[in-house]
This record gives C-alpha cells, sequence and structure tokens, in this order.
C-alpha cells in the first residue's frame, strides 16, 4: 500500500485514494469562455452571504483537461458569478454551478474546496469556422456556447478585464455522522504557475435551457458580451479558508450567552 496509513491519508479508499495529493498539475488545457450579462437580484439569491454580487457579469468556462496528474483526461465546465466578501475586502468568481464527467475530480473538487460539482457531459468541438461547447446531463444539452474560430488574437489579460475570475470562491458544507454540520466554510483558491499558450477572441452566443437538475438558467442571459478560447497548463494547490459560519456562530452564541 506504498507506505500508507489510515492516519496519513488524504482521501478514501485510503489505499487506494480517489483524490490527488496536492498540488497536482493540468498540461495543455483547453479552455473555451464566454462571457454575458445578467440580472443582480438573480446573482444575490445564488450566493451565500455575507457574500455580495459585484457586477452583473457570468463566466461559463468549458475545460478539457488533455493531460491531469491523477486524474486523466476529461472535460468540465463551470458558471461563475462576480462577487466580493466586504470583511476580507475578496472579490472573486463564486461558482453555483459546475459539471464534469470524472469521479475524482468531482470527488476533490468537493471534498477539498467545496465546489458544488455534479456528473455532466461538457465538449469543446471545432466545426468549420466555429467553436461550440455544450454541456449535458441526464441526455439534456442546458448550456450552448459559440464563437468563431481563432479570429483575433488576444491574452487572457482581456478577459480578466471583463471579469477576473482568477479568485475561487465556494461554500463548502461537509456533514457529519450524526445529521448536523462537521464544515460550513467559504473557501478561496486561485491556479498556481499558469502558463498560456495561445488565446483568441471574438464575439459569443450563450444559450441556456431549462434542466430541474442543471438549473443554469436561473442566471438569465440578458446581453452577451465576449468569448474567449484559449490553452494553458496549471498548478492546483491547497485553498484558503476566507469565512467559517461555524466559528462565527460560536462567537455570536458566546457573546449572547
Amino acid at each position: 500500500m506504498n507506505g500508507r496509513s489510515p492516519q496519513d491519508a488524504f482521501s478514501t479508499p485510503w489505499d487506494a485514494p480517489l483524490v490527488p495529493d496536492f498540488p497536482f498539475t493540468f498540461r495543455n488545457v483547453e479552455i473555451l469562455t464566454a462571457f454575458y450579462r445578467t440580472d443582480v437580484e438573480a446573482v444575490a439569491a445564488l450566493i451565500p452571504p455575507p457574500l455580495e454580487p459585484a457586477s452583473d457579469i457570468v463566466a461559463v468556462h468549458l475545460y478539457a483537461m488533455n493531460d491531469t496528474e491523477w486524474l486523466g483526461v476529461y472535460n468540465e465546465s463551470a458558471v461563475q458569478v462576480d462577487v466580493r466578501l466586504p470583511e476580507r475586502d475578496l472579490r472573486g468568481a463564486y461558482s453555483p454551478y459546475l459539471f464534469l464527467d470524472n469521479d475524482g475530480a468531482i470527488s476533490a473538487g468537493r471534498e477539498t474546496y467545496g465546489q458544488p460539482k455534479k456528473y455532466g457531459r461538457p465538449t469543446i468541438d471545432f466545426r468549420h469556422d466555429l467553436i461550440v461547447g455544450e454541456v449535458a446531463r441526464n441526455g439534456i444539452t442546458f448550456v450552448t456556447v459559440t464563437t468563431p474560430y481563432k479570429q483575433r488574437r488576444s491574452s487572457v489579460e482581456e478577459a480578466r478585464e471583463i471579469f477576473d475570475f482568477v479568485t475561487n470562491i465556494n461554500y463548502k458544507v461537509v456533514p457529519d455522522a450524526a445529521g448536523g454540520v462537521a464544515i460550513r466554510q467559504l473557501t478561496a483558491r486561485s491556479l498556481d504557475d499558469v502558463r498560456v499558450q495561445e488565446c483568441w477572441r471574438g464575439p459569443a452566443t450563450v444559450e441556456l435551457r431549462p434542466h430541474a437538475q442543471a438549473p443554469v438558467h436561473r442566471l438569465p442571459v440578458r446581453e452577451t458580451l465576449e468569448g474567449f478560447y484559449w490553452r494553458c497548463d496549471f498548478t492546483l494547490d491547497d485553498a484558503t479558508v476566507i469565512h467559517d459560519y461555524l466559528r462565527v456562530g460560536e462567537r455570536a452564541a458566546e457573546a449572547s450567552g
């Protein structure tokens, strides 16, 4: 069992962990990103206080993970909204929805960061002069993104000017065996050693279809902004706890007592 023991295992099964030890690296990742405007009220309805909406911009990412340590080859998608945490003077991208087709990546995102990952089937397809991204679950395609194929050279910095999604914020909830909650936190993490090989920019379309188990339609498209296709390498490492609901509740109880 390679020297592992229950005391030092990072994940279960403890002799063959599903979740990787950090850090681990993603190579030759293809990303299709589209930005659009929605209703601020819709953003506010999906984020947990004390987070607040920072704008009405939504980012939709589709990823082809072509070479990932531990996890192999898979596809992922994320819907992110622009938020801020006033108590920390922090701004970032909160992910209300993520869908992917790899059990290790689903578990790693949920167990480590608290990402609300569910199984889905994201794809990035090249159809002549058009890049098409789709996300499906239960046989229903509920996200479709399009942008022209490599028409205007760009940079990730230009994408970040629209919505700076580098700091990813998540709401982590882990139940305990007795019916309570062992962990309830906001976590934040950024990618390390990001190396961008290419980036292209162009007009985009975003189409959302209602789906009860993947309700991205709750962030309706009011105005589509820009699309980006880019390739990069990056490393994933630990996160930081930026708000602990249980400790805040304990302090409040002590103060009132």
